[in-house]
């Protein structure tokens, strides 16, 4: 018997395809690969949407429509990495839309729940400073932040802000 990987497995209520929709409208690359249909003898109507597979940045997710037993939390959440403001913003904003809310540091919750954290791809290098002052700025200018500004952020760390 062989193992065959993870897939991050997220249940909805009857949202499965609009999320796996969305999440494949933001990022390059994604896909859904395979929708199956409730048959008779289930707890949804016959034909609504089981189970939608879809990959993202070449990982295999499945999002269920299980009905509302269970709903998402912040205990769990995608980190998105930006290289610009521009991708940062249009990611955030995508995510926030119809309903979505944003929290502190880069965290969002979009539309169905999910959470999110969207950040620069040099949020590491900008925290990870090996000087405790540099830290504390980029700390502060970040804590102070609910969407990430880049830009405020390097000044922090150049010490310019």
């Amino acid at each position: 018997m062989a193992l065959h990987g993870v897939t991050t497995f997220l249940w909805f209520d009857t949202q499965a395809m609009d999320a796996a929709e969305l999440y494949c409208s933001l990022f390059p690359d994604a896909r859904i690969t395979h929708v199956t249909h409730y048959q008779e003898d289930s707890h949804q109507p016959i034909g609504t949407v089981q189970v939608v597979a879809f990959e993202l940045f070449g990982r295999p997710f499945a999002a269920l429509n299980g009905g509302p037993h269970f709903t998402h939390s912040p205990a769990v959440s995608f980190q998105v990495s930006a290289d610009t403001q521009d991708e940062l913003d249009r990611v955030w904003d995508a995510l926030i839309a119809d309903g979505g809310s944003e929290s502190q540091c880069g965290w969002c919750t979009d539309r169905f729940g999910v959470s999110w954290q969207v950040t620069p791809a040099r949020l590491g290098e900008l925290l990870g400073s090996p000087d405790p002052a540099v830290q504390q700025r980029v700390w502060a200018a970040m804590m102070s932040m609910s969407r990430i500004d880049i830009a405020t952020l390097e000044a922090a760390f150049a010490g310019t802000s």
